[in-house]
């Protein structure tokens, strides 16, 4: 894609080469994993919703689909048409809740809903009736997240009426982990546990066997025993370990974030940058302006804690994030306007990761990739 005309400096780089590398890479530990025990490896979902992490849903899902993802999921009916308008042709999985007005587009783009409620159940059952066709859906059961799902321990009251829609065909069940990324805690197994109850008891209420998938990232790094049908990846397809999690996986970060020097100038020993003049400063500084803010999805708590790389070099964020600057001390760089910056990416031999920026804040790297505003382009290689 280029470059808009009179476009701000302030762009996302995507590598869909790195996408297709993060996405073969999984398929590798996966491939391997299966055939030390014997058995056929796990599919893959690529999970697109929120705008695939700030990445750009409809790019981003397509270079998976060329990549040989078996299906991508997105959080909700109006994710998935997008989806479809952007050309991805594959299954296409609405892991969200469904209300009534939902309901058109799921038959008219041919979207995969999940059955997490039993309101969600007869309201699909009831469209699929008066349209006259037999729609395929996935079935959620709640382990532990407490979020959307059908309890676990309630199957034998809540299945049987989901079992006499004759228009809905349950074609997988999932679950989701809520503390898959803590190595400290017993949930991840006493949910792995639950579900394969459920599961079990779903199949003696008349549920036939179907694949299962349960999987998230930090999941699928810690256990084997819950890959499973199929693997539901999100931050490792953009090439990030969901910490506080290591891995020794082969990945390359999808996503980098640059601008401009626009302005260049001297400030005086007594003198205070930005609003609430939170930063004085003791001694001549130079600082340079940066035509990214707030606006564009960046943290204000990056104000003194955050570090952007200009000519190579670590310079630290100073003075208040504003809307649509901010402020980056690089006194000795001999700085000019025009000059590269990196806020989250690699100059030189310097990189900075969306990681490192999330613990320096106290945040997390899905939320700050999440947030990274419309109006930031995203130039696609």
């Amino acid at each position: 894609m280029a470059t808009r005309i009179g476009a701000r400096p302030t762009v996302a780089h995507v590598d869909l080469d790195a996408l297709a590398a993060n996405a073969a890479a999984i398929t590798g530990l996966l491939a391997d994993g299966a055939r030390r025990s014997g058995r056929t490896p796990p599919g893959v979902i690529g999970v697109v919703k929120a705008n695939a992490y700030g990445h750009g849903a409809g790019p981003v899902a397509l270079a998976l689909e060329a990549a040989g993802v078996a299906m991508v999921a997105c959080a909700d009916v109006e994710e998935g048409v997008a989806l479809r308008d952007a050309g991805v042709r594959g299954p296409i999985l609405v892991f969200g809740a469904l209300s009534v007005s939902d309901l058109g587009g799921i038959f008219e783009a041919n979207l995969t809903p999940t059955l997490s409620t039993p309101f969600a159940g007869r309201a699909l059952q009831r469209e699929a009736t008066r349209r006259g066709v037999r729609l395929a859906c996935q079935l959620k059961i709640d382990t532990g997240m407490n979020r959307l799902g059908f309890r676990h321990d309630n199957l034998r009251n809540t299945m049987p009426e989901l079992r006499e829609h004759d228009r809905l065909e349950i074609t997988s069940i999932y679950t989701h982990f809520a503390t898959a990324d803590d190595p400290e805690s017993p949930g991840l197994d006493e949910q792995r546990s639950r579900f394969e109850t459920a599961r079990r008891v779903a199949t003696s209420l008349g549920l036939p066997a179907v694949p299962a998938h349960a999987a998230n990232s930090a999941a699928l790094l810690r256990d084997e025993r819950v890959w499973l049908d199929a693997v539901r990846p999100g931050l490792l397809l953009y090439g990030l370990v969901p910490p506080p999690l290591m891995s020794t996986l082969a990945l390359r970060p999808v996503l980098s974030l640059t601008s401009r020097v626009v302005a260049v100038k001297g400030v005086r020993p007594g003198e205070a940058v930005g609003y609430g003049g939170r930063y004085p400063v003791e001694a001549p500084r130079t600082l340079a302006v940066v035509p990214a803010g707030y606006a564009d999805g960046l943290d204000t708590r990056l104000e003194g804690r955050g570090v952007a790389l200009v000519r190579g070099r670590r310079v630290p964020i100073v003075g208040s994030v504003c809307m649509d600057m901010l402020t980056v001390d690089v006194s000795g760089l001999d700085a000019q306007p025009g000059d590269e910056v990196v806020l989250l990416g690699r100059q030189a031999d310097e990189r900075i990761d969306v990681r490192e920026v999330a613990a320096a804040i106290g945040a997390i790297p899905y939320e700050l990739l999440c947030r990274l505003g419309s109006r930031i382009q995203r130039i696609y290689t």
